[in-house]
């Protein structure tokens, strides 16, 4: 069963559970939230990575990732001018089955995902916390700012977005972690980036504070 969502290509990979506030104002996204404001809660957009192309102008989103993030708009600030400030939270994985050009904004005829914790994932999550301390004692020794560390949730598949979110991972890294079946394969493959990032780390000098976390995310 597939069901047509407005899309919102994006340079930044949103992950199930997350916050993302957006600011909107080329005029194509203010008819989109317009229109998202005419129906019924929850109001969902898709999410969806840019893999060529720009966020804004004639070539954005030329080509996108197959596999996006449903966020739900939780609040909508409008602006005098006509922009609007919008804070949305990570729903639904998806995949795209067709792409509709008929409005303004892109439309897109979509599948959601299920969210299963795969095939015995306690192992992987037991290491994935350790390192993902590890991975931030690095990251503070090298010179970064590093907020409190919320507890981190038991769940496997919450477990694997939040540090997902967390780790300051490339955007190839960070799609191929959202696209991931289940999440014992998403926390495989983040012990493997974790241990990879506090090896890097570990080899670094001191490095300006601030140049390492994405703000831009955060927990739900």
């Amino acid at each position: 069963m597939t069901e047509r969502l407005p899309l919102f290509p994006l340079g930044t990979v949103l992950f199930p559970g997350l916050v993302l506030p957006l600011h909107l104002f080329e005029e194509r996204y203010r008819l989109l939230v317009r229109d998202l404001l005419e129906r019924p809660e929850p109001r969902l957009l898709g999410i969806v990575g840019i893999e060529l192309g720009h966020e804004v102008g004639d070539t954005a989103g030329m080509r996108l990732a197959e596999v996006g993030c449903a966020a739900e708009v939780r609040r909508v600030d409008p602006r005098p001018d006509g922009r609007y400030d919008i804070v949305t939270t990570g729903a639904t994985r998806f995949r795209i089955k067709e792409l509709d050009r008929a409005r303004p904004y892109l439309r897109g005829e979509v599948e959601f995902l299920p969210e299963e914790p795969g095939a015995d994932p306690r192992p992987y999550a037991d290491r994935v916390r350790l390192l993902f301390r590890l991975y931030r004692h690095r990251l503070a020794a090298a010179g970064a700012r590093v907020a409190e560390p919320a507890a981190l949730p038991d769940d496997p598949v919450r477990l694997s977005y939040l540090v997902a979110a967390a780790a300051v991972l490339d955007g190839h890294d960070k799609q191929r972690l959202l696209e991931a079946e289940d999440a014992a394969i998403r926390l495989r493959a983040l012990q493997d980036l974790l241990a990879r990032e506090t090896r890097l780390l570990g080899s670094l000098p001191t490095v300006p504070a601030g140049q390492f976390l994405d703000t831009s995310f955060h927990p739900n």
